[in-house]
């Protein structure tokens, strides 16, 4: 089905393709029937996740055969339920490059003023560029970006940009692909073509391949970083039911 999935990319028109990979979803979510592992984002247990072969290494990157969330989003909604009051609260959310699971649940919980927002995404709700978002300073209480900034060329602007939207004492969850065995983020104007995208940053519409340092970009940007280890917290049990890497971060940053 996934590679039914990567033939129709470029052939047909992405809101097109969107709906129609969600068919497959639904369809491949019956194959994996079962009551082995759960996913949150769509409340529903399989007999697996499935294997994705991606850059984080081996067996790491296991996705919802319904939703398609991977492990960091699972990871994350441990993380607003035991650790924040995402649930509870009455917030304002900005989502950047919505995933299908977290939109879903997000825009319909009776708590949260949700906006999902992306330059082209069937899911945004409002279509705009990272590095010049059309909100005022101080407008949202919480933001969820992952796995964006590695797109955007100028991921600094992006960065301020979120800084100047969240309001003071708000918090967001900032994720990015991490190769921690490099000293610092590579990114190399003479790397363009998307063979060699993919060769150095892993993914032929990455700019860059973050390293170590992510969390001092963050910082340059004025945020409060915390290098959360959440998941190293987790028992054996909800790991093996979320289907969690324990190894994940998550990087909140907070604007004092």
């Amino acid at each position: 089905m996934d590679l039914l999935v990567r033939w129709l990319k470029g052939r047909i028109p992405k809101r097109i393709r969107y709906k129609l990979r969600r068919i497959v979803y639904e369809l491949r979510a019956l194959f994996y029937a079962g009551n082995e592992v759960f996913c949150p984002w769509c409340d529903q247990h399989f007999r697996g996740f499935v294997q994705y072969g991606a850059y984080h290494g081996p067996n790491l990157n296991v996705l919802c055969p319904k939703c398609g969330g991977f492990e960091r989003h699972r990871l994350q909604w441990l993380y607003f339920k035991n650790k924040t009051r995402l649930f509870q609260d009455r917030l304002s959310v900005l989502h950047l490059g919505p995933e299908y699971g977290l939109y879903r649940k997000l825009s319909t919980a009776p708590n949260l003023s949700y906006i999902s927002a992306d330059l082209d995404s069937p899911l945004a709700m409002v279509h705009m560029d990272i590095t010049q978002m059309p909100y005022s300073a101080d407008s949202f209480d919480v933001i969820v970006c992952n796995h964006v900034l590695e797109h955007i060329e100028d991921d600094r602007n992006a960065m301020a940009e979120l800084y100047r939207v969240l309001r003071p004492g708000g918090w967001a969850v900032v994720l990015v692909p991490i190769d921690k065995n490099r000293c610092d983020t590579l990114e190399d104007p003479a790397i363009k073509s998307p063979r060699d995208r993919e060769r150095y940053y892993l993914q032929s519409d990455h700019v860059r391949l973050y390293g170590p340092d992510f969390p001092e970009r963050l910082r340059e940007a004025a945020f409060d970083v915390e290098i959360n280890a959440y998941a190293a917290c987790l028992d054996a049990e909800t790991i093996k039911l979320f289907g969690i890497n324990d190894r994940e971060e998550l990087y909140i940053c907070r604007k004092s």
